[in-house]
């Protein structure tokens, strides 16, 4: 058997990152930088007022509280020229440029707010309530290296930079397809001997979860020939294409059945519990990188933590690498088998403690819903004793 660790180097060593392409800002979202972003101007591009309130000359208002005429108004989006004469104040909104002549804003609240006169109730320092041109970004700063998510604030600089489009790596467009004769689709009715699919909506919910983009393909009986054929309508939608089942050492394996014959997909052992039959290789003339999980449901989703999700990562042009962990002490005794790492479904607690929950059969997709962790047993231990630290990951 093939390791974790072998494996997952050959996905690394085989999937690429994305060519990158120009969006517009509203569209990229989700996707990775692939070009440095500097910033044209200052930000801000002028001193202006942090609040409402009065423009002042700091040094008048010293001996406050003070009175002073109220000369004009300057409202946020003003183009016009101000300048502020001694002795005087202007009325000035938030985001307002700072006459010329001013060095601080009394805020409204220290006033009684008049508007021919404004009485000041206490001083101000010089620069109170002032945004400085520049003191957030100068001009011919980078605000966005390349490489960076592209999440809400990400999006908010690139707009605040005069950015209308963007070079970035898209989000990796994943289909799942699920095999297995006994599957029906939920909402349907049962016949004997079936149940409801469940695989595809837990991988597509994980692959938008992981910064992709998901499309679930339907249901595929144990037919090669039928495989195959919706296989190769999804590719010409498809970064990547993850199936579900028909991978085991049994009759019946329409994915093994199908690929294997292809020359360009290896199905192996590795030695993991749960997940342990692997199939992983590239498809059709673009040589889309195709994972086939095993078909039971944790078997699936812990494939999918710990092979699909750094895939994503390395064509996203992020980095890419085992599933990171924390360290916690097991609230209970753990077995595992010799030979094999184990992944035990577990519950972290806020006291740095796990919590294997009770069920660890890999059909047991409602104790894999009570979990929020992977408790990881190295392949040389069979079993650990309450209170042994542990490594986790966190789900």
């Amino acid at each position: 058997m093939r390791s974790v660790d072998e494996h997952l180097a050959d996905i690394l060593g085989t999937v690429r990152a994305l060519a990158p392409l120009e969006l517009e800002l509203e569209r990229t979202l989700g996707t990775t930088l692939a070009e440095e972003v500097t910033s044209p101007v200052p930000l801000p591009p002028f001193d202006n007022s942090a609040m409402d309130g009065y423009a002042v000359r700091a040094a008048e208002v010293e001996t406050a509280p003070v009175t002073l005429p109220v000369v004009d108004d300057v409202a946020a989006g003003d183009g016009r020229l101000h300048a502020l004469g001694p002795g005087m104040a202007m009325r000035i909104m938030t985001g307002a440029p700072l006459p010329a002549g001013a060095d601080a804003v009394v805020p409204v609240e220290w006033t009684d707010g008049g508007t021919a006169r404004v009485a000041i109730g206490r001083p101000v320092p010089k620069g109170n309530a002032v945004r400085l041109a520049g003191e957030d970004v100068r001009a011919g700063d980078v605000v966005l290296p390349a490489g960076a998510p592209i999440g809400p604030a990400q999006l908010g600089i690139l707009a605040g930079v005069g950015r209308r489009r963007v070079l970035v790596r898209p989000r990796p467009r994943v289909v799942v397809i699920s095999t297995g004769a006994e599957l029906a689709e939920p909402g349907t009715p049962l016949a004997p001997g079936q149940i409801w699919e469940s695989n595809s909506y837990t991988l597509i919910a994980a692959v938008r979860q992981a910064g992709g983009e998901g499309y679930r393909a339907g249901i595929v009986g144990d037919d090669a020939a039928g495989f195959m054929e919706q296989l190769d309508a999804q590719l010409v939608r498809a970064d990547v294409v993850i199936t579900s089942g028909g991978v085991s050492m049994g009759a019946y394996e329409p994915v093994k059945e199908a690929l294997a014959p292809l020359g360009t997909v290896r199905f192996e052992k590795v030695a993991m519990q749960p997940g342990m039959p692997q199939g992983f290789g590239v498809v059709g003339e673009d040589q889309v990188p195709i994972f086939a999980l095993p078909g039971n449901p944790v078997s699936s989703f812990v494939s999918f933590m710990l092979f699909v999700r750094p895939a994503l990562r390395k064509m996203q042009g992020l980095p890419a690498g085992p599933a990171p962990t924390v360290t916690a002490v097991t609230t209970a005794p753990l077995r595992s088998p010799a030979g094999k790492r184990s992944y035990l479904r577990g519950t972290l607690t806020g006291q740095g403690g796990v919590t294997p929950v009770r069920r660890q059969g890999s059909h047991q997709l409602a104790a894999l819903a009570e979990a929020n962790a992977l408790i990881v047993v190295p392949e040389d231990v069979t079993e650990l004793p309450e209170g042994a630290t542990v490594e986790v990951i966190p789900l």
